[in-house]
């Protein structure tokens, strides 16, 4: 990193393996995780895997899904900023700073988010020296603006909420026509797809190794940017059977019947078809309720007597409160969904994600209690319950045909043609090729980082 002038951080290779940084460089790394957080080193910290080079995982309890199937579920709490979406707001900033585009005296970065990724975004370009702007909508959770302010970004609210993400859009390429304003777009900018399929990939198979039959039979993550999908292209690559499942809100399940509603499950469902989302490799689309999420969250942090009730034990119970924000819960209910409509048995696993922790929907809840007229014991051990117990098929669709590939590109050009990309290049997703061409940049964008950093 000597002679930079501004630090430069891992490849993606060591983000997938950090057992290939540098030996002093990971010590350094891990020793500031959990006391020095501004610490430019924790940029090395940006891995699914804990300091013993594990993927940070659990197999979310059969006690609470009542089957016989395992699902692993990848913990993005254990991410600098509490969330993996600070990887493909490092990963499209410092590919950037390879392009040499860049120069923190003169550029100021955008961060169009509802959440997670523009805390990722402040959070890096604090830790590389850029002023950060993240543009999101005005009615996410309290703890999502606080974060965003606690590492130096300043905040442009645009009106509405998750499934309001378009306004932010419109509003980042207003700024962009400044020439000093650099976005770190991460619903278009294909940096977020590389980090994903290369390291969430790579995480999802290894993190089912161990487990079951140590394959992987379905991959499932809700879209927000659609980044996380990636994974599924690399899964696939292992095991081609393998089926990748996305989900969304209910309330919003554009994807699934072009519904445009409004939801509560902050980080997904924004009423469109994203551009980095590989639509070719994506299987089924799967819908869950706004309020089943917040409701299964609730359950989690202050239910563990409830779960102790399930056959859980107390241990175990208590160890839920923090490792699950809402679209996580999402992820496990649609996963258990899943595993249900494929019929799984014992040995198989599906993978999914937990974006994040529960340190920043405390006001989610109090929003609930506010809701519920009450939230006794009973109530929250029907929820769970009901929850996991639900199975409705009409919201599983398979997208397999390809009709339904040609309905979902349809939505992304009508989607993308307003902010300037052509037809030529959406007709060029419709090709796997493209998709390929895209990811092997990753061994460029590797090599070069680490000739920059010195």
């Amino acid at each position: 990193m000597s002679g930079a002038r501004f630090p430069f951080g891992p490849t993606y290779d060591e983000m997938a393996r950090p057992e290939l940084i540098e030996p002093s460089v990971r010590a350094a790394a891990l020793e500031a995780l959990p006391s020095d957080e501004l610490n430019p080193v924790n940029l090395f910290n940006i891995t699914w895997k804990n300091r013993d080079n594990q993927v940070r995982k659990m197999v979310f309890p059969r006690e609470i899904t009542g089957l016989d199937v395992n699902i692993v579920v990848l913990l993005g709490n254990g991410f600098p900023s509490g969330s993996h979406k600070v990887g493909p707001a490092y990963s499209t900033l410092i590919e950037a700073c390879v392009d040499g585009v860049l120069d923190p005296e003169k550029h100021t970065i955008l961060g169009p988010s509802t959440g997670n990724f523009g805390i990722g975004v402040s959070y890096v370009c604090r830790l590389m020296g850029y002023r950060a702007v993240v543009i999101m909508p005005d009615n996410m959770s309290k703890e999502r603006y606080d974060r965003i302010r606690k590492y130096g970004a300043a905040l442009d609210l645009t009106p509405g909420t998750e499934s309001d993400v378009i306004l932010t859009l419109e509003r980042t390429h207003q700024l962009m026509k400044d020439p000093s304003n650099f976005a770190l777009a991460q619903f278009e900018l294909m940096p977020n797809y590389r980090f994903h399929r290369h390291v969430t990939g790579s995480a999802a198979v290894e993190a089912a190794l161990r487990v079951g039959n140590g394959r992987v039979a379905c991959f499932v993550s809700a879209p927000g940017s659609a980044g996380t999908l990636a994974a599924g292209d690399h899964i696939k690559a292992v095991y081609p059977e393998a089926k990748t499942a996305a989900v969304e809100p209910y309330e919003c399940s554009t994807l699934a019947t072009g519904g445009r509603g409004q939801h509560r499950i902050e980080g997904i469902g924004d009423k469109m078809c994203t551009l980095i989302h590989n639509v070719l490799t994506t299987d089924f689309i799967i819908t869950v309720h706004d309020d089943e999420c917040v409701q299964a969250l609730k359950v989690m942090r202050e239910g563990a007597h409830i779960l102790e009730r399930l056959g859980m034990k107390r241990e175990a119970a208590q160890s839920m409160r923090d490792l699950f924000g809402v679209s996580g819960m999402c992820n496990v209910i649609a996963a258990v969904r899943m595993a249900r409509y494929l019929r799984l048995g014992p040995d198989e696993n599906i993978v999914t994600v937990a974006t994040d922790g529960f340190d920043r929907y405390e006001s989610v809840i109090d929003d609930l209690d506010r809701r519920c007229l009450e939230t006794t014991d009973h109530v929250l051990e029907r929820w769970v319950r009901d929850i996991f117990a639900a199975q409705d098929d009409s919201a599983i669709h398979d997208v397999r045909r390809a009709e339904a590939k040609e309905r979902l590109f349809a939505q992304k050009e009508k989607d993308w043609t307003p902010f300037g990309y052509s037809a030529e290049y959406l007709d060029g997703m419709k090709s796997q090729d493209f998709w390929e061409d895209e990811y092997a940049k990753h061994a460029y964008y590797s090599e070069k980082i680490g000739q920059m950093r010195g």
